[in-house]
């Protein structure tokens, strides 16, 4: 079920509908960390933690399972701008979940009334909000907004108005220390 929403916030009782055995979303959340374990899936929790069961993005470590399990073809899947967007946004995700595992930073993403960055990477008091454009330049109002919540936070833009996808996958290893 988790290949059908890469790189999206999926509220617990929404995965918990398309189980057969209905358990309740403790279950659920303990799935994830077990998928998490075997480097598999990682549901990523909100840095706005003001309800305890907050809806994570999952990210699949890699695309290729998403890819296996979709019908799309490569060139379909790049025509569907909302299904390569997030493709695009997973594979950052997962490039960052590689990366930071050794190091031990917090990876999450930030929403705020209706405002979202994709990623944040926490370490103790320094926070750096990436976020990830795969098409057209869209409005930066979730940037804007995460900036003046956290005004001593960094920024990086992977994609489109920023830093290259290419450049980012070729050097994602030291990125996330040189933005800190």
């Amino acid at each position: 079920m988790s290949a059908c929403f890469p790189a999206q916030i999926v509220a617990y009782n929404k995965m918990l509908g398309q189980l057969q055995d209905a358990g309740n979303t403790t279950t659920i959340a303990h799935y994830l960390e077990l998928l998490e374990t075997a480097f598999l899936l990682s549901g990523l929790e909100s840095t706005v933690r003001l309800i305890r069961s907050s809806s994570p993005k999952l990210i699949l470590w890699n695309n290729a399972l998403v890819s296996a399990l979709n019908r799309y073809s490569f060139e379909e899947a790049q025509s569907d701008h909302a299904w390569w967007g997030r493709l695009v946004e997973n594979a950052v995700g997962a490039q960052l979940f590689i990366n930071n595992l050794a190091i031990g930073n917090e990876i999450t993403y930030w929403r705020e009334k209706g405002y979202e960055v994709d990623f944040c990477i926490n370490t103790g008091d320094s926070r750096l909000g990436i976020e990830v454009k795969s098409g057209a330049l869209e409005s930066k109002s979730g940037i804007e907004h995460f900036k003046k919540r956290y005004p001593k936070s960094k920024i990086l833009i992977v994609g489109t108005g920023g830093l290259s996808l290419e450049e980012f996958f070729a050097n994602s290893g030291s990125i996330s220390k040189k933005c800190m």
